[in-house]
């Protein structure tokens, strides 16, 4: 548990954030949001993490937990407060994302692969979280999800399958052919304005369909219609 005695998960080293407040809409997390650090080391991401004052053009940042590639896990924020880790964004809807999730850094820079104890590490600290906050394996995203365009972590390199194997995140089943942009509406991705529709194909093939290339597939319509079956 966390040190300060509020909800955490066990094994997690608490090492406090200054970088966090309440949630504004007064209610608990509904998300998990994954993200990769993008940065040369775990300890580097934790102490960017609890900076308060970053260097100049940076704003503070945080997150709920860091996970680093061995499976160290420190936690920054009581689940029960408001870490500052997903920006600008929409989920199903939701603007402040932040107040709605759980943020979950993986330490990582983006174009290597996510090592076997960090992902063991991930898959023992989800299930008590998503417990807690009764979220299901459709609350949990990328931050590339809530943020096509603005932002592509965890990234093509990360294993969505295997967590959805373990009931942990959402994965395609098989499904006919449907109407792509009303099924993408429907899983939760929302287009920013000003963006051309082809934002939203690319942040889903990121996510479900990463070796996928070329213009919208019946296999996209399909694992879209897959997908909006099981969140409908």
């Amino acid at each position: 548990m966390a040190a300060d005695g509020g909800a955490g998960s066990e094994g997690a080293i608490w090492h406090p954030s200054p970088n966090f407040g309440a949630r504004r809409h007064g209610g608990a997390p509904s998300l998990v949001v994954l993200h990769y650090t993008a940065m040369a080391s775990a300890e580097a991401a934790l102490a960017r993490l609890c900076d308060p004052e970053p260097p100049a053009g940076l704003g503070p940042v945080s997150a709920h937990y860091l996970i680093s590639e061995r499976g160290r896990v420190w936690q920054m924020v009581r689940e029960e407060d408001r870490a500052w880790h997903a920006g600008a964004g929409n989920w199903r809807g939701c603007e402040d994302v932040n107040s709605h999730s759980i943020g979950i850094e993986l330490a990582n820079d983006g174009t290597t692969p996510f090592p076997e104890p960090q992902m063991a590490a991930l898959e023992r600290l989800l299930p008590p979280v998503l417990h807690r906050w009764d979220i299901g394996p459709e609350g949990v995203i990328g931050h590339s999800d809530m943020a096509p365009g603005r932002k592509v972590d965890p990234g093509p390199r990360f294993d969505w399958r295997r967590l959805a194997l373990r009931g942990l995140a959402l994965w395609p089943g098989v499904a006919g052919p449907g109407a792509f942009d009303e099924d993408l509406a429907a899983i939760g991705y929302r287009l920013p304005e000003g963006a051309e529709a082809g934002l939203l194909l690319a942040a889903f093939r990121m996510r479900f369909r990463p070796w996928a290339r070329g213009p919208l597939s019946e296999a996209d319509r399909q694992a879209a219609r897959a997908l909006a079956a099981r969140v409908g």
